[in-house]
C-alpha cells in the first residue's frame, strides 16, 4: 500500500473530522494517548473562563452561581455513553489509585465471611499495591494472585472481589468482562474493573455486562490533562449497600449542615471525600467534550482497524527484527500495540527523536497507543516506516538513546 492509498483510508474515516478538535503539532506523530491524551483545542479557553471569570470575578459565589459543587456528578454524566452506564452511577473523584482503594475496601467490607481479593499476577502495579495496602489494614483480607488463564477456575466461595484490569497495560490483551462478571456472580463475588486502558478507546457496556464496580483514568484516552482526576462507577443496585472507607465531608448526606456525626449520602455522592479540584475538573470537562457526537461503536471499529493496519505494516517492513507482543485478533486487544525488541527502550528513544512519540514498558516492549479520536492511518504508516529504518540501520545504538530517563 502506498501513501496515496493510506490517505484515501483517512479521507473515508467517519471520525476524521474529530481530529480537528485537538492540538497536534506538525512534524510529530503522537501515539501515546494511552498514557497522556493530546490537548483538546477547547481546554485552554475553558480553563481561562473558569480561572479568569468564574474564580477571578465571581470568587466563592461560583460554587452556587456556576454549580461547582455539582461538577463531580455533572461532568461524570458525560461518561455515561462512553462506558455504558447510567449517569447516576458515575462520579469524578480523586486519583485512580485512591478510587481503587475506596471501592476495593467498600466491596470487601460488604462481603462478610469472604477473605480473598482475586487478581492476576500481571495486573497493573498500582492495582496490586492497592490490594496489598488494604491487606495491611485488614489482616483478615488476603490478596490472591493467579495467572490470567487460571482466573475463572480460581473464583471460589472465599472470593470477596474479583479485581482486574480490563485491558492489559503491556500486551493490550482484553479480558472478557461479561463472562468473568457472570462467573464471579455465580460464586457470590463482586467485581471491580480498572478501565484505565479502555475508557475512550474501546466499547464498554458496564450495565449490560453486569459490572459491579469500576474505576478509570481521566488523563489517557479521555484527554483530561496530566494528572486529571479519575472516575468511579458503582452500580445503582449496590449504592445503598457499600460504604466508602474515607468518610469525608463531601460524601455526607448534608455537608453544609456541618453535623458532628457522619451520615453517608444516599447515592453515588457517598464516594466523594474532600473538596473537588475545580481546575482539574474543568480540564477533564473539555476532554470529555471531544467525544461529542461520537458513537462508541465507531471508536471500537476504528481502534481495531488502525491497530490491525499498524501490525501488518510493521511486520511487512521489519520482518523478524521485532516480534508482536499483543494479540493478533483485534477483538482480543485494546487500542495499543506492543512489539518486543531486546533494545526496546533505545528504539523508542530513537523513534521519539524522529517525532514518533510512543513509550516503553519493561522488559523489552515498545508501545504504540492509537487514540481513535485523533490518530489516523497515515500516522500508523509513517510510524511503521520510521521503526523499520531505525532497526535496519541500528540508529537506536547511540549513547543518547541508551541513557534512561526517569519517565519511560
Amino acid at each position: 500500500m502506498n501513501l496515496e492509498q493510506v490517505r484515501t483510508l483517512d479521507a473515508a474515516d467517519r471520525l476524521r473530522p474529530v481530529r480537528d478538535r485537538f492540538v497536534l503539532r506538525d512534524g510529530v506523530i503522537y501515539l501515546d494517548g494511552n498514557s497522556l491524551g493530546a490537548l483538546p483545542k477547547a481546554t485552554a479557553p475553558h480553563l481561562a473562563e473558569v480561572v479568569e471569570r468564574q474564580w477571578g470575578e465571581d470568587l466563592i459565589t461560583s460554587w452556587n452561581k456556576h454549580g461547582w459543587i455539582d461538577w463531580p456528578q455533572r461532568i461524570a454524566a458525560k461518561l455515561a455513553p462512553i462506558v455504558g452506564a447510567k449517569p447516576n452511577e458515575l462520579l469524578i473523584a480523586d486519583s485512580t489509585t485512591v478510587c481503587l482503594f475506596k471501592l476495593l475496601a467498600a466491596a470487601v467490607a460488604a462481603q462478610p465471611g469472604r477473605s480473598s481479593i482475586l487478581t492476576e499476577e500481571a495486573n497493573f502495579p498500582t492495582d496490586l499495591y492497592a490490594a496489598q495496602g488494604l491487606a495491611t489494614l485488614r489482616p483478615d483480607v488476603r490478596p490472591r494472585t493467579v495467572p490470567r488463564e487460571d482466573i475463572p477456575s480460581a473464583i471460589d466461595q472465599d472470593t470477596a472481589v474479583l479485581f482486574l484490569t480490563h485491558v492489559d497495560y503491556r500486551s493490550g490483551l482484553r479480558h472478557d468482562m461479561a463472562a468473568l462478571n457472570e462467573t464471579a456472580h455465580a460464586m457470590g463475588a463482586l467485581t471491580l474493573w480498572d478501565l484505565s486502558h479502555s475508557a475512550g478507546a474501546v466499547e464498554l457496556e458496564l450495565n449490560r455486562s453486569g459490572c459491579d464496580l469500576a474505576v478509570g483514568c481521566g488523563y489517557k484516552y479521555l484527554n483530561g490533562g496530566p494528572g486529571a482526576p479519575a472516575f468511579l462507577y458503582v452500580s445503582e443496585r449496590l449504592q445503598g449497600r457499600l460504604q466508602s472507607p474515607l468518610s469525608g465531608w463531601m460524601g455526607h448526606a448534608a455537608p453544609f449542615a456541618f453535623a458532628g456525626k457522619y451520615e453517608p449520602a444516599p447515592d453515588i455522592r457517598r464516594f466523594l471525600t474532600g473538596t473537588p479540584s475545580i481546575l482539574a475538573l474543568a480540564a477533564l470537562d473539555a476532554g470529555l467534550d471531544t467525544f461529542g457526537g461520537v458513537a462508541v461503536a465507531d471508536l471500537e471499529a476504528k481502534s481495531q482497524e488502525l491497530t490491525r493496519f499498524f501490525i501488518e505494516a510493521v511486520e511487512d517492513r521489519c520482518g523478524s527484527e521485532t516480534q508482536l507482543a499483543s494479540p493478533r485478533d483485534p477483538k482480543a486487544r485494546g487500542s495499543h500495540v506492543c512489539f518486543a525488541h531486546p533494545q526496546g527502550y533505545a528504539v523508542m528513544q530513537a523513534l521519539i527523536a524522529r517525532g514518533i512519540v510512543g513509550d516503553f514498558r519493561p522488559p523489552d516492549l515498545i508501545r504504540f497507543g492509537f487514540a481513535p479520536l485523533y490518530n489516523g492511518y497515515e500516522d500508523a504508516w509513517h510510524a511503521a516506516d520510521a521503526l523499520a529504518a531505525i532497526l535496519s540501520t541500528r540508529e537506536w545504538d547511540r549513547p543518547r538513546f541508551l541513557e534512561w530517563q526517569k519517565v519511560t
